[in-house]
């Protein structure tokens, strides 16, 4: 991405019209992840009228998270090639016209096509789109940042899921589609907002795609270094790869899509399956319905305060120590409340799972920027939402028919506690294996101590654009502009210390 820190000199604007984006992040990630659990309120209507199970059921949130995740490199690939505004707008009315759509539906299958494929890809090109968007605006405050946009999770799920229950009780659950397909459009309205950010002085004449973009390593270079050098960018363009897959050599890369992967096998389910645990308990529907709600209130106040602690300058670099805890924290909540039958006890459960969620919610997206860096995220977090897709085909769905099958919830909660306690046990303990073997490797020439897999790509990305130009022989005219001006080029830089020893 084109304003990748600090280090190409002045980075993103940190504030302006940034909170204005922020306030879309917002809101697009509150229906990103707040949506899929919210229509857990109608599975019952639907058991009713579709005479199938729990676990057929679940399907459609299952379907729609994995879209959500599943497409990532799609959405990556879209975004680079088009730019983060179009494909925004383009996935506000798919994700609209699957829940219209839906309300129509006779079969569970076309409940599945609609809801859950055509209003989880709308949802996954609005949802990476704007936290790409988030990182081009934002870098000191990054950690806040990711905090305030993430805080739209609980935000919408505590509006969505009382919401959801009175359209049901209103409307029945089709009424209920038909106008949460409606609310859906204000994605359109947050991706219009979602303009790249002015770089620093003078910007040269770029394509279109290129400057909606902003995430093609080496830009940032050519935007300051003078209109000769630009000429000569643009024969490097055809370079760029829609989807940097080189990311999955990085070891904090291959450690953080892991834990993902563990994670996302049992982070959602107490989540999905929370009100209808709650309604076989003997709770009425009105008070099951609004536990979802605690669980949202607390992770509402959970995540900015996070994002908040991850960005003081002693924490900071401790990050993935911070997101390991909270994962922790997390799987031994559900391993202690599977038990819980009681109204009390279960808002008990919804506090503690409020807090430990809304710290993972808040620090995963900014443990993956610090691991890859700028100029690979947008590839990083398609490449890991694939592989949560994966998880989340295998967590939900299970766990469903196991509650079909055994008629208990307790052996769920024991496993979904399980996988993510181990994710965070597995987090901890390879990045320090990570760390350890970084300071061990020998510092290779112009290094401190050696560097990370991450800083080296970097730096390789960063140095790439003069050598691609000077092998090209259209581009000898530039390279001689640039030697008249008294700006040696990099061929030109190496030979250097091989004429003086000639010489001598």
């Amino acid at each position: 991405m084109g304003a990748g820190g600090p280090r190409r000199g002045e980075g993103p604007p940190d504030g302006g019209w940034g909170w204005v984006v922020l306030g879309a992040c917002f809101v697009v990630t509150g229906f990103a992840y707040g949506f899929p659990k919210a229509v857990s309120v109608f599975f019952r209507a639907l058991m009713r009228d579709f005479g199938a199970g729990y676990s057929d059921t679940a399907w459609v949130s299952s379907i729609m998270l994995a879209m959500l995740y599943g497409t990532g490199p799609v959405s990556s690939i879209l975004v680079t090639r088009f730019g983060c505004r179009p494909v925004m707008l383009a996935g506000g009315l798919l994700a609209s016209a699957g829940m219209i759509l839906a309300s129509f539906a006779t079969r569970l299958l076309e409940l599945y096509l609609t809801a859950g494929v055509l209003t989880g890809l709308g949802l996954a090109l609005n949802f990476q789109p704007s936290l790409i968007m988030l990182g081009l605006y934002f870098e000191r405050r990054r950690p806040l940042a990711n905090g305030l946009a993430a805080a739209g999770s609980p935000v919408f799920l505590s509006a969505l899921s009382p919401l959801g229950q009175q359209l049901l009780e209103r409307f029945g659950w089709r009424g209920g589609f038909l106008l949460l397909g409606g609310l859906l459009l204000h994605c359109c309205a947050c991706g219009a907002v979602m303009r790249p950010p002015p770089g620093p002085g003078p910007r040269p004449r770029r394509d279109s795609a290129g400057d909606r973009a902003g995430d093609a390593p080496g830009e940032a270079e050519a935007d300051g270094a003078g209109p000769q050098l630009s000429e000569a960018t643009p024969r490097t363009r055809p370079r760029r790869r829609l989807l940097d897959l080189a990311v999955c050599t990085d070891r904090a890369f291959a450690v953080y899509a892991a834990t993902k992967f563990l994670m996302a096998l049992g982070l959602f389910v107490p989540a999905i399956l929370l009100v209808n645990y709650a309604k076989d308990a003997g709770v009425p529907d009105t008070d099951a319905a609004f536990l979802l709600s605690i669980v949202g209130f607390v992770d509402i106040v959970a995540r900015p305060a996070c994002g908040a602690l991850a960005g003081l300058a002693r924490l900071r670099p401790h990050v993935p120590y911070l997101f390991s805890l909270a994962l922790l924290a997390n799987g031994l909540t559900d391993l202690s409340s599977a038990r819980a039958r009681s109204y009390g006890a279960l808002v008990a459960f919804c506090i503690a799972f409020g807090l430990s969620y809304g710290m993972v919610g808040a620090l995963q997206f900014e443990v993956l920027m610090a691991a890859v860096g700028a100029p690979r995220f947008p590839s990083a977090l398609g490449l890991v939402l694939l592989l949560e897709a994966v998880a989340v085909l295998i967590g939900p769905p299970s766990a469903g028919r196991l509650v079909d099958a055994l008629k208990n919830y307790e052996i769920i909660f024991y496993l979904a506690g399980s996988e993510v306690a181990l994710a965070g046990v597995f987090m901890a303990v390879a990045t320090n294996c990570c760390l350890r073997c970084a300071k061990a490797a020998p510092a290779g020439p112009g290094t401190e101590g050696g560097a990370s897999d991450t800083e080296d790509a970097e730096a390789e990305g960063d140095s790439e654009p003069l050598p691609v130009v000077a092998e090209e022989p259209g581009n000898l005219e530039a390279l001689e502009v640039l030697s008249a001006q008294g700006e040696p080029t990099e061929p030109e830089t190496e030979a250097r210390p091989r004429l003086a020893a000639e010489s001598v």
